[in-house]
């Protein structure tokens, strides 16, 4: 099992549209090989960033959903109320 985990900083005000793009993203992604579970956190300190950490079967699952089309296409509404890249990294248990 790996762990991915994607930080994201949102635009002031895209709150709300941040959270319904996320949704639509979580009904994309269950039906995703590999996908497991996520939880979506909040920074207590700076709200607007978020953080979500996904659990994979295997680094080529994360891989295939990564690159699939279907991603790309739920996430580019979130990428357009970013003030930056999403940050990824990629985990394993030690």
């Amino acid at each position: 099992m790996i762990k991915v985990i994607i930080e994201r900083n949102i635009a002031v005000g895209m709150e709300d549209t941040y959270r319904d793009a996320i949704r639509e993203t979580l009904k994309t992604v269950i039906e995703a090989p590999g996908y497991m579970s996520s939880e979506s956190l909040i920074d207590l300190k700076k709200t607007k960033h978020k953080i979500i950490i996904t659990n994979w079967t295997s680094i080529q699952a994360w891989d295939q959903w990564h690159a699939s089309p279907e991603r790309r296409e739920v996430t580019s509404k979130i990428a357009a109320i970013l003030e930056e890249v999403e940050k990824i990294t990629v985990t394993e248990p030690n």
